[in-house]
């Protein structure tokens, strides 16, 4: 979801680097954020990783560890982990839970931080337009908006609200202090990753990397087959580095460089590829931070999270394959995404061959 909306974090980050991108090559035919929507569609693995989710759910496609899992959970046999595993939680983080929290201490801040930041966008999408004397329309100041400002706005009042929710539960003010601080400690790793990934993405740039790569593959690759190798090398680069956001931060800029050299209208099929391809190897990565937490938050054991996933996310990643392979090859969206739902359909079906075939379980 974080990589297909503009309103978050990850929009914000990837939105600031597709300008820099866009400005780098003196592309002027659509803004950051309006390349960014464009790109919405052309990111299969991310939708078709969201749809599989609810065909999942619906026809109950437990295949693989997961079916084994499923099997113990209903007999309960594996349920007296969960306490334990928490508590091995709470004594890491020195945490303890409050029993006066309700559902609207959870849900009251992250509406709070939808609404302020949609409305900080919208306000200073305005002024924009203002400045260059434009009237105002939705679109636009969306289209003219900054980004970072009002995600920083945003947070501060979705925190504010936790902080008045949190009090309100009686929670001592060193208790709070003492969570904020670790909560503050768990981001450190990922902004040391965002600081190294900026550095070496300006360092790709004044090495000219993308220059280099796109000699490499002037007469022995098909420019039409960039999308789908990009997709397929972000994957494993952020497999290996447990990292999306610096992954983009790598090879967007390497992306954007090899489209000037070859092909330009296929600027934005390849920045979504690498989108793509980052999100599936987060997915799939045992170190990757989302992975860690996906695991934590669900109390269950990690390796188990990543076994069980892993299926899933291979099989969403093959249906993007054949989305960037059509996409590469007609440059329509509209044949890739008829593509890529065949292969989604292809998908389910044998998922649900898969269920039906006997197989051992252990009690």
């Amino acid at each position: 979801m974080c990589v297909i909306t503009p309103a978050s974090s990850w929009g914000a980050y990837i939105i600031t680097v597709i300008g820099s991108i866009l400005v780098a090559h003196g592309v002027t035919d659509y803004t950051a954020l309006g390349a960014f929507v464009i790109m919405i569609p052309m990111n299969f693995y991310a939708i078709f990783a969201l749809l599989l989710v609810f065909a999942v759910v619906w026809f109950q496609l437990d295949i693989g560890p997961m079916r084994q899992f499923e099997y113990q959970a209903k007999k309960g046999s594996r349920l007296g982990d969960e306490s334990e595993h928490c508590a091995d939680i709470c004594d890491d983080l020195g945490i303890e839970e409050s029993e006066n929290g309700s559902v609207a201490d959870l849900v009251a801040p992250i509406v709070v931080l939808v609404i302020a930041t949609i409305s900080a966008m919208l306000y200073t999408g305005a002024q924009s337009l203002a400045a260059d004397h434009h009237a105002f329309s939705i679109l636009g100041a969306f289209e003219n908006t900054d980004v970072g400002m009002s995600l920083l706005w945003g947070g501060l009042a979705g925190l504010f609200v936790a902080l008045v929710m949190t009090v309100k539960q009686g929670i001592a003010k060193p208790d709070i202090a003492k969570t904020l601080w670790v909560g503050a400690k768990s981001m450190f790793g990922a902004i040391l990753i965002l600081l190294f990934a900026w550095s070496i993405g300006h360092i790709i740039g004044d090495l000219q990397t993308g220059k280099y790569l796109s000699s490499l593959v002037q007469g022995n690759l098909p420019a039409q087959l960039l999308p789908v190798v990009l997709f397929l090398l972000a994957a494993v680069m952020a497999f290996a580095t447990g990292t999306s956001w610096g992954t983009f931060g790598i090879m967007l800029p390497i992306a954007g460089d090899l489209a000037a050299a070859t092909d330009i209208a296929l600027m934005l099929p390849m920045l979504s590829a690498v989108l793509a391809g980052a999100v599936f190897g987060d997915h799939c990565s045992p170190i990757s931070d989302t992975t860690i937490l996906s695991s934590t938050g669900a109390r269950c054991g990690h390796i188990d999270h990543v076994a069980t996933q892993l299926p899933y996310a291979i099989g969403g990643a093959v249906v993007a394959t054949f989305g960037f392979l059509v996409l590469g090859f007609t440059a329509s969206l509209l044949w890739s995404l008829a593509a890529s739902t065949l292969a989604f359909i292809l998908l389910c079906s044998g998922l649900l061959w898969l269920k039906k075939r006997p197989c051992q379980l252990k009690g």
